[in-house]
């Protein structure tokens, strides 16, 4: 069984994890750095436990020896993401369709035409190029 507990500070998590911890639970998300604290509050309640996961800006603060301990136990310690912030308005293919038309040589103004992508969005992209890999 997974549970998912997200709080806002050390003692709201600890208080909200002994509500749902059990030997029922494999699988544990907690949406704040796993501190030794926290993990052994984790096992002590819920010794089945397999997997625990983290959000990915939070796992490189985690120490490398906890990290370890954990998988000489069996238990993995993995980031997981949820996306965040804006959805992207243009997909992926549309992107690459415009860095084509830019390397073909075709001009910023008939690259918004051809593909409906506003002028000053097709320049921000095109400036932003470099950051994604693409060339200008």
């Amino acid at each position: 069984m997974r549970v998912e507990v997200k709080a806002k500070n050390n003692a709201e998590l600890l208080k909200k994890l002994e509500g749902v911890l059990d030997v029922d639970v494999t699988e544990v998300y907690i949406n704040l750095r796993p501190t030794k604290e926290i993990l052994v509050w984790i096992l002590e309640r819920a010794p089945n436990v397999r997997r625990i996961s983290c959000p990915p800006s939070l796992y490189p603060k985690v120490s490398k020896k906890i990290i370890h301990a954990l998988s000489q136990m069996g238990i993995q310690l993995l980031p997981e993401g949820y996306p965040r912030g804006r959805p992207r308005k243009y997909g992926e293919e549309t992107i690459k369709r415009l860095y084509s038309l830019a390397r073909e040589g075709v001009p910023p103004k008939e690259i918004s035409r051809r593909t409906g992508i506003p002028l000053r969005t097709v320049y921000y992209l095109l400036g932003t190029g470099s950051l994604r890999g693409e060339t200008k």
